[in-house]
């Protein structure tokens, strides 16, 4: 399949803090459906995380405690996540954080990811094409690609400004021979992580 042709979902999390493990949890999360570059669906929502949220937290992305808390947790929204990316290739910003929270939550709640779902990062992809930037950051990316940059930090912004970063990186790649779904993954892809099921185990997608 050519990577161009490839339905994606791009998304990320504000979260608590930098860590699941250490009981941060998430607080927004926010996808974008991606087909032939452009975007077909959103989904996005807060997240109860059933937890106070520090101040420095709230300081980077501006989420209060009043803004969370009649949204749905974890368990109660990310099924709606795990059917709204179905089939589709995953894709972040430094995906693999995204990915960590999206697939410890999971694991409370008795399920996971399954195995075949692909997911890519763009940070690995503006490295390899894009060798020369003072800045990885999305905000320092979109600027060097020509893309104006606005509100950051808020999950829906984030994936806005991510799905036209990672549309102009795949034409770089394309051109520079990268046009097969399977290359791209090979070269950009990102490993899901794996944690233990807390309850009944099964598989969402």
């Amino acid at each position: 399949m050519l990577a161009r042709e490839t339905e994606y979902v791009i998304f990320d999390v504000e979260t608590t803090g930098l860590s699941p493990l250490e009981g941060d949890r998430i607080l927004e999360l926010a996808a974008a459906r991606v087909k032939g570059g452009k975007i077909i669906e959103t989904l996005e929502s807060f997240v109860n995380p059933k937890r106070e949220i520090p101040s420095q937290a709230q300081a980077v992305h501006k989420i209060t405690p009043e803004m969370v808390a009649q949204a749905p947790t974890s368990a109660e929204f990310l099924p709606r996540f795990v059917d709204f990316v179905g089939g589709a290739c995953l894709c972040g910003q430094n995906v693999k954080f995204d990915l960590d929270f999206v697939c410890y939550e999971l694991s409370l709640a008795g399920y996971k990811l399954r195995e075949e779902t692909p997911a890519l990062d763009t940070i690995k992809l503006a490295k390899y094409f894009l060798p020369h930037l003072s800045s990885y950051r999305l905000g320092g990316m979109a600027k060097a690609l020509g893309f104006k940059v606005g509100t950051t930090h808020r999950a829906l912004a984030d994936v806005q400004l991510t799905v036209q970063v990672f549309n102009r990186l795949l034409m770089i790649a394309e051109e520079q021979g990268f046009s097969k779904l399977q290359d791209v993954l090979r070269e950009f892809g990102v490993q899901k992580p794996s944690f233990k099921f807390t309850q009944h185990q099964d598989t969402l997608f």
